[in-house]
């Protein structure tokens, strides 16, 4: 399972900028001076630029929440306005000196983020932005309308300043104290919190299934976006001289999250430069004109639609080295020698169930996915769940694991009832688990996905101090745990440029980090090729030696040789338990879930299996390039398609066979080559235009609109030419029984059904599918596999499959890939029946034994 290493870890150095001169918060004080300097020189006011630098905090530390944490706050002003009528009151009414009112100030700011932050989040996306933007407006009210307190219309003015009455000290006061805020805000979100912060952002049901508690962490955020927002609004008082009720109105409410994006929220200078773009261009162009905006909305609208990573986007896309800049670079140096991963055996009772379900019920409305289900689950056993698609399996791990509550009957984890125990606190007690769709942080590296993981279980996870890259013992067991699962030489590349495979053992890795008593595993080896699938179940009959391992997995000849124990599940029901050689035999379990015989593989009749006549060459790709973030993954790819043909695209993970999928249907830029058509260039097209031309994608993972029935998903994609909902019913009768059910109500066969019927809704001449069997039950194998057959001769296709065994009978042509590279173009027949030709090139022989071959 070695992989080759990233061409970005393996690529000579740029030379090294000190990290003095790189750091970001460096660069927020060499900015601001000069701002000064040259204000100074044309003889013009400070006030704009200390402005500049209240507002570039106000726009930090609300994109702590909206580029960090993944929270937009439309109403972030009302700590702005409060803090500032904070600052003003204390003053006039007997406070001494500005210091004491800031510290007041801060302090108000805190306990009115707190209290306001315990009442909205527990909602998400636009209520949440809403109800701040409500809270803000009724702050506004309050001002305007409490004179006696607040002034009324006309504010509080005359504010006295005793310490700062100069304004050129205030200025460097200002100045002084926003830069040691930004720092405090880079520190933050460098550590074990801040880190965490940016998973959420990511994937907020992972970082709970973790055994973080996703509200305190986002509560946390809220409360010091409130202090970090209440300093600059004291601040701006200070610099005004008083406090008015505009800055809490919904005019201004959204100022700050405007000047983050105009200048990038994924940047941590954007509110730098989105504040001097901001401020100035309000400046010059009220001078001109009242009606400013009507100038400044363009500006605006032009930024958006040319640049949606704003100012410095803009400016990364002009020198070509686009990338988030919201924390450094770069993961903790690869230790020396990794040491192996290793988990002792767990003090546990053999002869007493680790878990225990009594009387298990659940239904969705009128259906049912589990009735009176009871099970026990022992430790140092392999115990394995099997059943067709839609059965019910995932359905009860998201029971164990919390997702959904039952509707009956209660489950006992480690002597404890946790039918109503939150999803954090159950993993905490030791139950871990892996997700059917994979489930990891898209945005972070390889190595910081595994990372956060095993950080939930240190004593440092809520430190906001500490630069998480410094916990040595974190970092040594991430190492370990990456080694351990193959991806120690892909540790620097984002998750998001993964593999599939990759990122399936990526997610097992995070699995694995939990340090669970039980873990619960969702088919783990699907998406793997056979090489990793060889080291993926030795890892896992590994695990059932020291903890108790539940797993789900469709790939029945492993799950019959790996497990100790197997359950059968059907139609919500358990239908067989037992040794695996007993529930093989088992002619229900045959009937309902194998659909053949055990042993056999899913068969087509050979008659259907007959080569079909095909036309003229449809797909010419020639010295193909393409690779993400300057890594190269394919390198020189050759390959022909005709129409009406069925080619079949081999090979491990990781060595570009999505993405060759990807830079046909224009997702990915290729860097070099040429891709022809039916007859015309489209290297350069847009995807929707590849779309249109003929080229239709079924996706890995399946990729539907899940809030959408299946109808409508059809329907959406149907145009001219394409075909009918009766074609497509003809070929997939299941789609029409269910056609008014919601596609995130699917199984998984059924997803797959629908998402292959969507790509025929499109007059397609070529049908791109991606991992079309994945996670399916042999009986489901056979129908799609069936329906595809069915398309030979009417539409071209190439079918992407870990599995040559699976595909090879019925298509007419194959391609193997090696470190993106074509090593094998000919019959699928002839690399059918070579055995020693797929061991060497698709087994687990290694690339480098495959060349010494």
């Amino acid at each position: 399972m070695k992989q080759q290493p990233s061409p970005r870890a393996i690529a000579a150095p740029r030379r090294a900028i000190p990290a003095i001169f790189s750091h970001p918060v460096l660069w927020v004080a060499i900015v601001l001076v000069a701002l000064t300097a040259l204000w100074w020189a044309i003889n013009a006011p400070e006030g704009l630029i200390t402005e500049i630098a209240i507002y570039t905090l106000y726009g930090a530390a609300v994109n702590l929440l909206v580029g960090y944490t993944g929270l937009v706050p439309f109403g972030a002003s009302v700590f702005f306005g409060c803090a500032s009528y904070a600052v003003a009151i204390s003053l006039l009414r007997g406070l001494p000196n500005e210091a004491v009112a800031l510290v007041f100030s801060v302090g108000f700011s805190l306990l009115l983020a707190l209290v306001i932050g315990l009442i909205i989040l527990r909602r998400r996306g636009l209520y949440f932005s809403l109800l701040t933007l409500a809270f803000s407006q009724t702050a506004f009210e309050i001002a305007f309308k409490w004179t006696a307190l607040t002034g009324g219309e006309n504010g509080l003015q005359n504010v006295p300043r005793p310490l700062l009455a100069d304004p050129a000290v205030f200025h460097v006061f200002a100045l002084t104290t926003v830069t040691l805020g930004m720092w405090l805000l880079w520190r933050i979100v460098h550590s074990p919190f801040g880190r965490t912060l940016q998973a959420l952002r990511d994937n907020e049901q992972r970082v709970r299934s973790l055994g973080y508690n996703p509200f305190r962490i986002k509560l946390i955020a809220f409360v010091l976006m409130g202090g970090f927002i209440g300093y600059a609004g004291s601040l701006l008082a200070l610099l005004l001289r008083g406090a008015y009720a505009d800055n809490l109105g919904w005019q201004h409410a959204g100022d700050a999250l405007l000047m983050t994006v105009l200048g990038g929220v994924h940047q941590f200078l954007g509110p730098l430069w989105g504040a001097i773009a901001f401020v100035i261009l309000e400046d010059r162009l009220s001078a001109l004109t009242q009606n400013w905006w009507l100038i400044f909305a363009p500006i605006i609208l032009v930024f958006a639609l040319t640049s949606p990573e704003g100012i410095v986007g803009l400016v990364q896309r002009l020198i070509g080295r686009s990338r988030w800049t919201l924390t450094r670079a770069g993961i903790p140096a690869r230790p020396a020698a990794i040491a192996p991963w290793h988990e002792a055996r767990l003090a546990l009772d053999p002869a007493q169930p680790i878990l225990s379900v009594k009387g298990l019920h659940k239904r969705f409305g009128s259906l049912v996915t589990a009735t009176d289900l009871n099970l026990d689950v022992y430790p140092f056993q392999l115990h394995s769940f099997i059943g067709p698609n839609g059965a019910g399996k995932t359905t009860l791990f998201n029971m164990l694991t919390g997702l959904l509550a039952p509707n009956a009957g209660n489950i006992r984890f480690a002597g404890q009832d946790i039918t109503r125990l939150p999803v954090d606190k159950r993993v905490r007690l030791g139950l871990g688990r892996s997700f059917q769709i994979i489930s990891v942080f898209r945005t972070l590296t390889a190595f910081e996905n595994v990372r956060i993981a095993v950080q939930a279980h240190s004593r440092e996870a809520g430190n906001l101090w500490r630069d998480a890259y410094t916990l040595e013992e974190v970092n040594a067991r991430t190492w370990s745990l990456l080694d351990a699962v193959g991806l120690a030489d892909r540790a620097a590349e984002t998750c998001a440029n993964l593999a599939h495979g990759e990122q399936r053992l990526l997610e097992i890795a995070i699995t694995l980090a939990t340090e669970a008593k039980l873990l619960l595993l969702d088919e783990p080896l699907a998406g793997l090729a056979e090489a990793d699938r060889e080291v993926v179940g030795k890892l896992i009959r590994g695990l059932a030696e020291t903890h108790a391992v539940l797993l789900i997995e469709h790939d029945i000849d492993r799950v019959l040789a790996l497990s100790d124990r197997i359950t059968v599940l059907h139609q919500g029901r358990l239908i067989a338990d037992g040794k695996p050689a007993e529930v093989a035999r088992n002619a229900d379990v045959i009937s309902a879930y194998l659909g053949t015989a055990h042993g056999a593989p899913p068969q087509i009749a050979a008659a259907e299996r007959e080569a079909v006549a095909v036309g003229p060459i449809l797909l010419t790709v020639a010295g193909l390039q393409a690779g993400y973030g300057g890594s190269r993954v394919l390198d020189g790819i050759d390959l022909e398609v005709r129409a009406g043909e069925a080619v079949a695209l081999l090979g491990r993970n990781g060595v570009g066979k999505t993405t060759l999928l990807r830079t046909l249907t224009g997702t990915v830029r290729a860097s070099a080559g040429r891709i022809v058509f039916d007859d015309a260039p489209i290297q350069s097209a847009q995807s929707y235009d590849i779309n249109r031309r003929g080229i239709s994608l079924v996706p890995e993972g399946r990729r539907l609109f899940p809030n959408l029935s299946v109808i409508d998903n059809l329907r959406l994609a149907a145009r001219p030419g394409g075909a009918s909902l009766n074609e497509v019913y003809d070929l997939f009768p299941k789609l029409k029984l269910l056609a008014r059910s919601r596609a995130e109500s699917l199984s998984g066969g059924e997803r797959q059904m629908l998402a292959i019927a969507r790509a025929l809704m499109v007059p397609a001449k070529l049908i791109l599918l991606d991992e079309p069997f994945e996670g399916l039950a042999p009986a489901i194998v056979q129908e799609v596999m069936a329906a595809l057959v069915r398309l030979r001769g009417k539409v071209a296709m190439v079918i992407v499959e870990h599995h040559a065994e699976s595909v090879l009978g019925i298509v007419d042509r194959a391609y193997v890939l090696v470190n993106g590279q074509v090593a094998f173009n000919g019959s699928a027949r002839a690399l059918e029946a070579d055995q020693a030709l797929q061991a060497r090139l698709l087994g687990v022989v290694q690339p480098e034994e495959m060349t010494a071959a």
